[in-house]
């Protein structure tokens, strides 16, 4: 089983407009509305390529049972710590050039007494788990540091996956990870420092390998992916295809990669999956994850060449 732990789940607004004028009046040509957090999109993933999967983490008493609602619907068993108050609610604007603005919630406040029964949970589902994944961010009452409780809480006898940034990795990597996943700006962020060629690329991720991580999944966007152990680089070319929208995209990635690591693929084959996850998912129209089919199609056409 796939145990994916959630800790900010949230409603994503999805607005689409002729364009964006600030301090005018815009009309909606469509909105679109999913329930979802990081962690929650790979638990669907997960499931939609043929995987079992488990969903943990926090919910809220206003508006969880809509989250229920989603993952019952996708198949996917869940159980949650809950806590009072509504799941944040984050805004995707875009307007006609492709061009995406994003307003992000902060949500309700979380007690220590909260945070440690999601520690307790993560501990008992993990000793039936072969994996689990941590993503996302963390609601207000919880400090980076929190992440590393997340990690030790890991059954030993598990991998990890961690989908994060800046001090919440750093805090996670102190008890090992099996493969950390980040995109390139939050790799910018982590590292301190900007990236600008191959060289360091491949540096910034053998640094992240030497703090903890055992491999990195570094997201490139529509330029595709690098994974690395530190001993074998590969490079993974996105398809050029219609982005109807970005949300989820790096989900699908992590769903993809935590399939084929569950399997003991090769780097090459983990890498080329995770491109397809997240390139089927950006071409789906309002939903937070990808088909399969659509994931077929895609992965038949991704080549990995080694760095």
């Amino acid at each position: 089983m796939i145990l994916t732990v959630c800790m900010s789940p949230c409603t994503d607004v999805t607005v689409e407009l002729d364009a964006l004028n600030v301090g005018r009046l815009n009309v909606v040509k469509s909105k679109q509305m999913t329930f979802g957090g990081k962690a929650l999109n790979v638990a669907i993933g997960v499931k939609r390529l043929g995987g079992d999967s488990f969903a943990t983490g926090l919910m809220y008493n206003e508006n969880g049972n809509t989250f229920e609602s989603a993952l019952n619907k996708e198949g996917v068993p869940f159980t949650f710590v809950w806590n009072k108050g509504r799941a944040r609610e984050n805004y995707k604007i875009i307007d006609n050039r492709s061009m995406l603005t994003e307003i992000n919630d902060v949500g309700e406040e979380i007690s220590k007494e909260k945070a440690q029964e999601v520690l307790s949970m993560v501990s008992m589902l993990s000793a039936k788990s072969s994996i689990v994944v941590l993503s996302g961010s963390l609601p207000r009452g919880l400090d980076a540091d929190y992440y590393g409780k997340l990690a030790k809480a890991v059954n030993p006898a598990c991998m990890k996956i961690v989908d994060a940034e800046s001090a919440r990795v750093f805090a996670a990597l102190e008890t090992g990870v099996d493969l950390l996943k980040v995109n390139l700006e939050e790799f910018e962020n982590t590292l301190g420092r900007r990236i600008a060629d191959k060289d360091d690329m491949l540096a910034g991720c053998n640094e992240l390998i030497s703090r903890g991580a055992k491999r990195v999944l570094l997201s490139l966007g529509k330029q595709g992916a690098v994974l690395t152990n530190g001993k074998q680089a590969y490079y993974c070319k996105s398809m050029n295809v219609a982005v109807n929208s970005t949300v989820g995209a790096g989900d699908g990635m992590v769903a993809a990669a935590a399939l084929k690591l569950k399997q003991d693929a090769p780097l090459s084959e983990i890498l080329r999956a995770g491109v397809a996850a997240g390139t089927a998912t950006v071409m789906t129209v309002g939903q937070v994850s990808f088909a399969k089919e659509k994931y077929n199609e895609v992965l038949a056409n991704l080549r990995v060449t080694e760095l």
